[in-house]
This record gives structure tokens, C-alpha cells and sequence, in this order.
């Protein structure tokens, strides 16, 4: 069964991968051409397999055109780290290449749960590399049609739990892998072979679109497993790993005014074996490899096969290619998603410290010199830090000798604040503009604006200790997850967004479209009559999404392939 091979003519990326010589394509030679600071159209694609994204400063593009100056091409790099994991040498090598090369001085924590470098320019490019190479870092298969950075569950309280699937993120990570050796030839002047190079999960021309796998450890939803395309839910018994249900087919990307397009929960699959773990993922990856729509890339993830084919077929042909029969899923249940936000005690004695960290920008601010205060840490930490798919950061590992001089250092740079509220832990926005080139509005740098207006209506309505997940993104790609908030705003234009409501707090319900392409003060109208009802007429405990569907201020999604746009 070719079922890929059935939608029509390829697209443009398949014969842009096909033709690549494994993901080498003419990226040695465009570095060396300083007549451009970007890359050839192939390049400008490939260079995403490699973890980059060829960017520009949208904020001085129509200045540099009136100058007759092409846009300041630059790249960002998205760093390969399963887990998000990253121990305190490390920490230090990217600071000071942030210090020194990137356009913009910060190091920026993803929803990805790693961290990105943001305009790094093309003579400094293949410095970049070698700087996280000498450390033990890459940024392979992080963007592209692969399967990108392996998230898990940050939960140092269950240190034992947590480091088993941890190793467990890593190893899918390291097992899907590109096997080619590009990465290392241009940017790592490894040497280079005759291609003999061979790609048994991904295929020559990789996978059809991006793909993302989740490591989750209930009760914890932190990395939003209804967002990937395969996670693996850690089911456990006294303490121990004894295996996962799996989860295929999740995605929250779609395209405006597209109903052929929509955002997508995962289906349940049932349980394996952990020892099973490594064939079930090859066998999903390479179903979708084998089945995926290579004619129609907005229709090329998994979530699009599953609906094509049908989730009892895609799920037989996994088991046929693992050797592997699904067991019925066991219970767990999702209770949150947030992080645990000041110090923690796991059950190993060591002490753990989660840092707010506004939109992941860290950075040396005005009122918070965040950036050197991690620095400093870094410098007397001997425990690790864990970046979160909520884009916080843990000082993880630390004895209790050592908790009050780290908690001085944090404090003293602002990392550690008390008067972080409720809602700001509970917010979330991409990067989107000046540097997203998808952008439609402002998603970051409008975020504490507007999680300020959102505080002052819950506090005019009595209810300021409360939360709601709400979350921005600058276009409809989802990076900012907001298709899995309460309230999620999708950019439309400068100013104008698509308000979402009506998912529930866990993130196993997605939001639907309340008001389209409306602007920042009609969106707070909005919420100031709805947030005022809830106050008034909600039950006990009740979540605002729940209330509004409860209501029928909203109709919740129930099947997004069909019901999404009713």
C-alpha cells in the first residue's frame, strides 16, 4: 500500500529533497558567497534540516529597501536537546555566543523545550555550530521533514519516573535521527565520503512534512500531547516505567480561510510494552513516510493520513510493521500543565527551582537582568538546568547546602519574583514578529500587554487569584499552542486576530473560532462580558472554557476533521 504516492503530482519539497544529495544540496557553497547574506531557494529549505530558518529584521526591511539594501538575512537555530535538558557548561557556551554573534543578545526558550539563537549572521554561521558541537550539543533535524526535538514531561519530583523517560526521549530522538553525514561535513568539516548514505526510517526524501514526538508523565499535560503527531504517556506502577500508551496524530497548524485544514487531537492507540517503545515509533514514523500526502503539504502531516485512511487502518499497519500488538490503553488522567513555579523537593532529596521566564526571552532587561543571573548560576550550579515546553526554566539537581545561594542569585537578577501572578504563569505567545516570516500580528511583544488587560478584568469581577490558559500566536502555523487554550488568539493581521474559546484547562479540547479577525479592543469587550458571567453564574471550580460550553457561549469541537468550522 503507497497511499503518498496517490495524491498527484509531487510538490516543489520532494523534488527539492530528492535532488539534495541527502540533505548536502549547494549549502558549502552558498556560505562562502558574501555577495548575499541569505541562501539559494533549495538552500533556504535545507538549511531547516539542520535546524535553521533563514530570517530577517521585518522591523528595518522597508528602511533597507529604500536604501536599495536586500532584507538583513540572518538565521535562527533551534538546538537539538530531548528533554530540555542542559547541564551548566553548556549553559555557559551558549550564553557567551549569544553574547557575541547573535543580532539580539538573547537566548530564547521554545515551546519546543529547547532553546533558539536569533540572528545569527551567515559569516558566523558555521562558528555557531562548532561552538555547540564542542559541547556536546547539535541542532540536527530540529526544522525540516523529520522528526524534530523530543519533548518530556519536566517533573524533577518524581526524579526516578522522570530520568527513566527522559532516557527514554532521548533514545527516539537519537533512533529517528537523519543518518546522513551533511550535518557534519559542511558545519563540522567532517570528512567527506563518497554517498553511500542510507536513510532506512526517514527515506531519501525524508519525511512528508514536519513531525513531533512527546514523552508525558501524567498527571502533567506540560508538553501538550494533543499537539504532536506521536506521544508516548508514561504509565507507571510503584514508581517504576512499566510502559506508554500511544498517541497518534495530533497538530494544532492550519491555514486561514482553508477548511481543509484544522487542528487535530491524537487518537489513543493503546499500550506497549516499554521494551516495545523504539519499534512502535519506527513504524509510525515510517507509515506516515509511506503514506503521507506528498502532493499537498498543508495536507502532508500525520493527522491529515489518519483521516485519509482511517485510524483503525494506519493503526494495523503499525503493528504489522512493528511486530508489536497495541494492548488496551491504561487509565491516566491529566490534571495540569503549568509549571510548578518556585522550589520543589523530589523524592531523591535534591531541591528544584522553576523560574517565570516572560515569553522564554532571556535577556538582560531594564528591571531583570535575567540573562547574566543565569550565567551566574551556571558558574556555581552543580545540578542541571531543564528547559520547559512552557518556556521556564529549572535549576534542577541542587542540595540543600546549596539552595540559599542560588535562590540570592535569583532574586538578585529578578529570575525570582513573588509577585508573578496567576495569569502570566498561565500565558504563552510565539515569537512572531519582527523575526517570524510568517507573522501576521504581534504575538511576544504583545503578550504582556495583553495578559495585563486580561488581569484587570478578572480583577474588576472579583476573581484576580483565578487563571485562564490563554495563549498568542502570531499566525496560523501554531506555534504558541493556542489552539489548545481557553482563550487563544491567532493572528489575522497587524492588530487583528481570530479569538478561539472553549478549550479546558488540561489541553484535551480544542478551542473554537468565537469572532474572526476582530481587533485588540473588541477581543477585551469580549472577554470583559464573558469573564463577568463566569464569575457570577459559574459552578464551583468550574474552568472558564467548561463554563462557556456549559453556557452555550460556545459548542465544544468534538471531531475537528468534521465539526471544527461548524
Amino acid at each position: 500500500m503507497s497511499i503518498g504516492n496517490n495524491h498527484g503530482k509531487p510538490s516543489p519539497n520532494e523534488r527539492m529533497k530528492g535532488e539534495s544529495n541527502f540533505l548536502r544540496g549547494t549549502i558549502a557553497e552558498d556560505l562562502k558567497n558574501d555577495v548575499t547574506g541569505g541562501f539559494g531557494p533549495d538552500n533556504f529549505q535545507l538549511i531547516r534540516f539542520h535546524g535553521m530558518y533563514q530570517q530577517d529584521d521585518r522591523d528595518i526591511r522597508a528602511e533597507r529597501a529604500k536604501q536599495k539594501l536586500e532584507p538583513l538575512h540572518n538565521v535562527m537555530l533551534r538546538a537539538r536537546l530531548p528533554g530540555g535538558i542542559i547541564n551548566p557548561e553548556q549553559w555557559l557556551a551558549i550564553d557567551k555566543f549569544a553574547d557575541e554573534y547573535s543580532l539580539y543578545g538573547s537566548i530564547r526558550l521554545t515551546t519546543r523545550q529547547t532553546f533558539q539563537f536569533h540572528g545569527v549572521l551567515k559569516p558566523n554561521i558555521k562558528l555557531m555550530h562548532q561552538t555547540l558541537n564542542k559541547v556536546g550539543i547539535d541542532s540536527i533535524a530540529t526544522a525540516g521533514d523529520v522528526n524534530r526535538n523530543v519533548l518530556c514531561t519536566s517533573n524533577p519530583y518524581q526524579s526516578e519516573l522522570h530520568q527513566e523517560a527522559y532516557e527514554w526521549a532521548k533514545k527516539i530522538s537519537e533512533h529517528l535521527l537523519p543518518k546522513t553525514r551533511a550535518y557534519a561535513e559542511i558545519w563540522l568539516d567532517g570528512e567527506k565520503l563518497e554517498t553511500t548514505d542510507e536513510e532506512p526510517i526517514l527515506g531519501e526524501k525524508y519525511l512528508p512534512r514536519k513531525f513531533k514526538t512527546t514523552v508525558a508523565i501524567p498527571p502533567q499535560n506540560d508538553v501538550d500531547v494533543h499537539a504532536n503527531d506521536l506521544s508516548f504517556i508514561a504509565i507507571a506502577e510503584n514508581g517504576k516505567l512499566v510502559g506508554f500508551n500511544v498517541l497518534v496524530g495530533g497538530g494544532l497548524a492550519m491555514t486561514h480561510g482553508d477548511t481543509e485544514t484544522y487542528p487535530r487531537k491524537a487518537d489513543n492507540f493503546g499500550y506497549i510494552a516499554k521494551e516495545d517503545t523504539l519499534k512502535v515509533a519506527e513504524a509510525v514514523v515510517t507509515t506516515q513516510r509511506d503514506w503521507g500526502n506528498r502532493s499537498q503539504r498543508k495536507n502532508a502531516k500525520t493527522k491529515y493520513t489518519l483521516e485519509a485512511v482511517g485510524v483503525d487502518v494506519f493503526k494495523a499497519e503499525v503493528e504489522r510493521r512493528s511486530g508489536v500488538s497495541f494492548a488496551e490503553a491504561k487509565p491516566f488522567e491529566f490534571t495540569a500543565r503549568g509549571d510548578r513555579i518556585g522550589w520543589v523537593e523530589g523524592i531523591d532529596g535534591k531541591h528544584h527551582l522553576t523560574v517565570f521566564i516572560e515569553n522564554g526571552r532571556i535577556l538582560d532587561f531594564d528591571n531583570a537582568t535575567l540573562k547574566t543571573g543565569c550565567a551566574e548560576i551556571a558558574k556555581i550550579h552543580k545540578g542541571d538546568f531543564r528547559l520547559t515546553a512552557n518556556q521556564n526554566l529549572i535549576i534542577a539537581g541542587v542540595a540543600t547546602e546549596d539552595k540559599a545561594a542560588i535562590e540570592q542569585l535569583a532574586r538578585q537578577h529578578g529570575l525570582l519574583k513573588d509577585d508573578v501572578s496567576a495569569q502570566q504563569k498561565a500565558s504563552m505567545a510565539c515569537v512572531s514578529l519582527p523575526t517570524c516570516p510568517l507573522a501576521m500580528a504581534e504575538a511576544e511583544r504583545y503578550l504582556p500587554e495583553a495578559v495585563n488587560r486580561l488581569e484587570a478584568i478578572l480583577t474588576k469581577h472579583g476573581i484576580a487569584e483565578e487563571e485562564i490558559i490563554f495563549r498568542i500566536t502570531g499566525c496560523p502555523n501554531g506555534c504558541g499552542r493556542a489552539m489548545l487554550a481557553e482563550i487563544g488568539l491567532v493572528g489575522k493581521g497587524p492588530g487583528k486576530y481570530n479569538l478561539h474559546l472553549g478549550g479546558d484547562y488540561t489541553g484535551t479540547r480544542i478551542p473554537r473560532m468565537y469572532k474572526e479577525n476582530i481587533s485588540e479592543d473588541e477581543i477585551f469587550a469580549d472577554l470583559d462580558e464573558l469573564v463577568g458571567r463566569w464569575a457570577t453564574e459559574r459552578n464551583a471550580d468550574e474552568r472558564f472554557g467548561d463554563f462557556l460550553i456549559r453556557v452555550d457561549v460556545i459548542k465544544p469541537v468534538i471531531d475537528s476533521a468534521r465539526d471544527f468550522y461548524d
